[in-house]
């Protein structure tokens, strides 16, 4: 299922971003992009959505549910057959007899997850990423600004400074304390479950 960007062109506008319309295209593509970046690490997707999916089945009561926060579940098929028998519980589907029977089974839920409005701290990080993207892009419209090289020691005369960053392959590659950060917020998160 293709989702909406997390954030547009006129919010990379509304913060400061003048693009014109030849660039629009390439823009919405960098905004896509980004979005992708940063559900993956988010393990969500953040905007609200609406998903089938089949988990392994197992002995435990409790079977997270991935991409938080759960709105609602609309149906939970147990091996193909219809159940409902299960509670929803802080973000996962609860049933007294576990998810399994004597075999391996799948447990397919179809459920809407995920926030009715893009937080803000989203839309900018989307739109920082995109706009650094649209920066590079710009330098160097054939190259998209895939090959450009971080500058690791600069000097002007008497002046000099070295950048102690690491270099990164993408202008939307994400930090590691970013992608941590957002896959404990959004993500599915630990919970302790009882074992029968």
């Amino acid at each position: 299922m293709a989702l909406s960007p997390l954030a547009t062109v006129a919010d990379m506008e509304a913060r400061g971003v003048t693009i014109s319309p030849a660039e629009t295209a390439v823009a919405n593509t960098f905004l896509a992009t980004a979005s992708a970046t940063v559900r993956e690490a988010a393990k969500a997707s953040i905007s609200r959505a609406t998903s089938t999916i089949t988990l392994p089945g197992t002995a435990n009561q409790y079977l997270p549910l991935p991409s938080q926060p759960v709105a609602a579940v609309s149906g939970v098929k147990l091996d193909g057959e219809a159940v409902s028998d299960w509670q929803l519980s802080y973000g996962a589907l609860w049933r007294s007899c576990g998810w399994r029977r004597c075999e391996p089974s799948e447990v397919e839920v179809t459920y809407t997850h995920g926030l009715p409005e893009v937080p803000a701290d989203i839309v900018d990080l989307v739109c920082r990423l995109a706009a650094r993207a649209l920066v590079a892009f710009r330098e160097d419209p054939a190259a998209g600004g895939l090959a450009d090289r971080t500058p690791m020691q600069e000097r002007i005369g008497d002046w000099s400074a070295t950048y102690g960053y690491r270099e990164y392959f993408s202008e939307t590659e994400l930090p590691e304390y970013k992608r941590a950060q957002l896959a404990a917020r959004f993500g599915s998160g630990a919970m302790a479950v009882r074992f029968r």
